[in-house]
């Protein structure tokens, strides 16, 4: 992965810095400061190293692409860089292997590509890898089922337990009902057992 590298006095100074000369904003971008001393008299120098998101989602796509064919499979790319989100769709001659089991080889590679990119940046972008639609069909599937569950919390006055999610599908859950007046949502458990809890608001 191509990171410049940024010096000066002043962190926010040499942060601008960087930005100008990769003409960039800063939800183009990923970096991480380091401090060091130098010179006779020991000052301390701000170093920026820094990154486009598109220089990440091509590193990504670059690190799938010899992921995949490891796997046996073709697959091509199809990429999306929006408020400091990167959003990889694959597609594949065969989805089902990408997809695994209720998503988990999809949401296994997510976890390595976000540690792969940390390792070169030491710093975790907001990456969402999905195969074809499968994330769209699994996030209306998942408000769908909250929107149930919350209306029979509403009227029983009961909360429910649902079953286990990774992250990403806790938060799907979270942010649908985040507004809702009747009802509130939890995250309980240790991972890989954490699960929603949709519980009622009181009178």
């Amino acid at each position: 992965m191509n990171i410049e590298v940024f010096e000066g006095k002043e962190e926010q100074e040499v942060i601008k810095m960087g930005l100008e000369t990769l003409n960039c904003e800063e939800n183009d971008v990923l970096y991480y400061i380091t401090k060091t001393k130098g010179g006779l008299l020991k000052k301390e120098v701000i170093q920026v190293h820094m990154t486009t998101l598109t220089n990440v989602s091509e590193f990504i796509k670059e690190y799938l692409l010899k992921l995949t064919k490891d796997m046996g499979l073709e697959v091509s790319f199809e990429t999306k860089i929006r408020e400091k989100q990167i959003t990889i769709k694959m597609y594949s001659d065969n989805n089902k292997i990408l997809i695994g089991r209720n998503g988990q080889t999809l949401q296994a590679l997510t976890t390595i590509v976000k540690q792969v990119v940390y390792n070169e940046i030491h710093t975790y972008p907001y990456i969402i890898l999905d195969v074809e639609n499968y994330k769209e069909k699994q996030e209306k599937y998942l408000e769908r089922l909250a929107k149930n569950v919350a209306k029979d919390v509403a009227r029983t006055k009961v909360e429910v337990t649902l079953e286990n999610m990774n992250s990403y599908e806790r938060r799907i859950i979270h942010n649908y009902l985040a507004e809702n007046k009747d009802v509130y949502t939890i995250s309980e458990g240790e991972e890989p057992n954490r699960h929603v809890i949709v519980k009622p608001k009181e009178d």
